[in-house]
């Protein structure tokens, strides 16, 4: 029977998906976990087109004329800054969400192209610092499994206080993913549901923060550039504190991005678009006159090379991928099908990955399941998504007349709806208005 055809509607309050959560939390009296980022409809970067240029502004050809993409993070303190020759860079994904074959083929693929590749909540494994050429290691709240020595053999330490997926809430790893040496590496017992802290065990405020990026500094000899990454939240006031605490380097995570595991009511319900808290970012760093001393990493939906473009030309530094390079290297691809469906799921639709049974072998410690990723394919298949990226993010700045990606800017673009226009702040395409300027 065809619904619409008897005159019944569905109600847009209490919509299916809507009903069935009801009725799950009713059944369950728990509430629903799940991966991946917010899946509702967010003003993104497809909202903003770029002005190409034609007679008032001269374009670049495209197979004679250079377009740069290489890019420095961490001038600000750091005696050895990271020098990387594309601006694509990889999130942080720890060892126990993804397999160890999962962490190696990231570090692969992003060496392969001369870009870092971030460890995520856990610690280091031996596979990802032996094959990744820039390695970012992340300080979290948890310490699960941090070590001074893997501070000094990192390139590049993360601070970490939030995540645009779940700002102001902490991780999870559930029992079924702590195997002998994940648990070895938190210290943790086998088998048992961790929760990551939601906040530093050892600060309770900016200036907190400040002394703990001294210590790490000291520890490393001043060498390693120091990031802090929040949550894409209060963004104007977050980014100008990580930058009088002494931030190198701020990544802001907006709510499309990801996660391994957290409550579903965190990632549909807290935190701003990626489009949104980007401009703020730029905003605090320009008022104190560190925009690009301070560098600025984007993540949260990024998913080819027209959002970085636009990322870039809204005032960021670099963008970090977490995502779109699990896909690259083959999650959710048609060939797992049949067995997504065995889940409950399909391919293109998978978000367990709390659950460990990944097909794909990507976000799961079962041995046999992880043995299906390779990581060296993996990591050609993630360099080849790298390179694609960043040539199209060139072909648009040539399109603009630009000779490096960080050439780009707001007057480049134009928005195609009020509300995207409102939030990047540029104009309403076909006019000169920007929504709420000057209010």
């Amino acid at each position: 029977m065809d619904p619409a055809s008897h005159g019944l509607r569905e109600s847009a309050t209490f919509d299916r998906a809507t009903i069935h959560a009801i009725q799950r939390a009713a059944e369950t009296g728990i509430y629903d976990i799940r991966g991946w980022g917010a899946k509702r409809k967010l003003p993104h970067f497809d909202d903003l087109v770029f002005l190409g240029a034609s007679m008032s502004r001269y374009p670049l050809e495209g197979y004679r004329e250079r377009c740069d993409t290489d890019v420095l993070l961490g001038t600000r303190h750091a005696k050895h800054p990271l020098h990387l020759s594309t601006p694509v860079t990889i999130a942080g994904m720890s060892f126990g969400a993804l397999s160890a074959q999962a962490k190696e083929a990231l570090g692969r693929g992003a060496s392969e192209v001369g870009t870092s590749t971030t460890t995520g909540d856990g610690g280091m494994t031996p596979e990802e610092r032996g094959h990744s050429k820039h390695l970012v290691y992340q300080y979290l709240p948890s310490r699960y499994g941090m070590n001074p020595d893997d501070l000094r053999a990192a390139d590049a330490i993360e601070v970490v206080l939030g995540q645009g997926a779940k700002p102001g809430g902490g991780g999870m790893l559930l029992g079924q993913k702590i195997t002998e040496r994940v648990a070895g590496m938190r210290t943790l017992p086998v088998g048992i549901d961790q929760r990551s802290a939601c906040r530093h065990p050892d600060w309770t405020g900016p200036d907190d923060l400040a002394i703990k990026i001294l210590e790490l500094r000291e520890i490393t000899d001043w060498e390693k550039p120091v990031y802090v990454k929040v949550g894409a939240t209060r963004t104007y006031y977050d980014v100008k504190l990580a930058v009088h605490a002494g931030a190198d380097v701020v990544v802001l995570d907006g709510m499309q991005g990801g996660t391994a595991a957290t409550q579903d009511v965190f990632i549909e319900h807290v935190g701003i678009p990626t489009l949104a808290a980007l401009p703020q970012a730029v905003r605090a760093l320009q008022e104190l006159g560190v925009h690009r001393e301070v560098q600025l990493i984007v993540s949260g939906g990024i998913r080819g090379g027209a959002d970085l473009a636009k990322a870039m030309a809204l005032g960021a530094d670099a963008v970090a991928i977490g995502t779109a390079a699990l896909i690259a290297l083959g999650d959710n691809h048609p060939r797992y099908d049949a067995e997504y469906r065995e889940l409950g799921s399909a391919a293109g639709y998978f978000d367990d990955y709390q659950d460990g049974r990944d097909p794909a072998g990507i976000t799961t410690q079962d041995e046999h399941l992880a043995s299906r990723l390779d990581p060296v394919e993996g990591g050609r298949r993630l360099a080849n998504f790298l390179r694609v990226m960043t040539m199209e993010a060139q072909t648009l700045a040539r399109a603009c007349g630009k000779a490096h990606l960080l050439h780009l800017e707001p007057e480049d673009l134009v928005a195609l709806t009020i509300e995207s226009a409102a939030m990047a702040r540029i104009p309403l395409a076909g006019t000169g208005w920007i929504p709420g300027e000057g209010l």
